[in-house]
């Protein structure tokens, strides 16, 4: 079984594993659209840079799965894709890779906030506080995270700036 991660999964797996490679899967983006937590969209062309974890024995699969429900159950549905460790590869590393995936229907996903613009998502994420604690270090930790395996994501790091500004913002005006 093997699992790819594009958000908390990349630092923060949570389960036993047996190897972990950093790729990417394609025609999908990272997007904040998920209660400012991230999905994934359909976008032709595009790669999502994150980790793929191998779960080989029985019972850590079981673990993990069971696991992963509850952690991603915001997350309505679940993909399959073949997943690159190598942008100039034609044949993926891993195929059939699980992808849990938040659907922007929010009949199905109460969750889904949808497309704003990169101020008001920053707004949201600075005030929005989650069971695993502030949105801003899901994402400054996201940040990181994808600069430590190399890659620069636009949106994730115009978002991150956009809230350090309002939190330097927020600080200069309580003093």
């Amino acid at each position: 079984m093997w699992v790819f991660g594009y958000g908390s999964l990349i630092w923060k797996a949570g389960f036993n594993y047996d190897q972990r490679l950093v790729g990417f899967i394609k025609d999908y983006r990272r997007v904040f659209y998920q209660g400012r937590t991230v999905t994934l969209e359909p976008a032709e062309g595009e790669v999502c840079w994150g980790a793929a974890y191998k779960v080989s024995k029985k019972e850590d699969q079981e673990v993990a799965l069971t696991y992963l429900e509850v952690r991603e159950k915001q997350y309505d549905q679940k993909a399959y894709l073949d997943f690159f460790t190598e942008p100039t590869a034609t044949s993926p590393a891993v195929s059939g890779i699980m992808v849990y995936i938040a659907s922007p229907d929010k009949k199905l996903n109460r969750n889904y906030l949808g497309p704003a613009s990169l101020e008001d998502i920053a707004k949201q994420i600075v005030h929005a506080e989650g069971p695993s604690g502030p949105n801003r270090e899901y994402l400054f930790q996201l940040e990181k995270a994808l600069l430590q395996i190399g890659c620069k994501d636009e949106h994730v790091m115009d978002l991150a700036n956009e809230v350090r500004g309002i939190l330097s913002q927020g600080e200069l005006t309580a003093s």
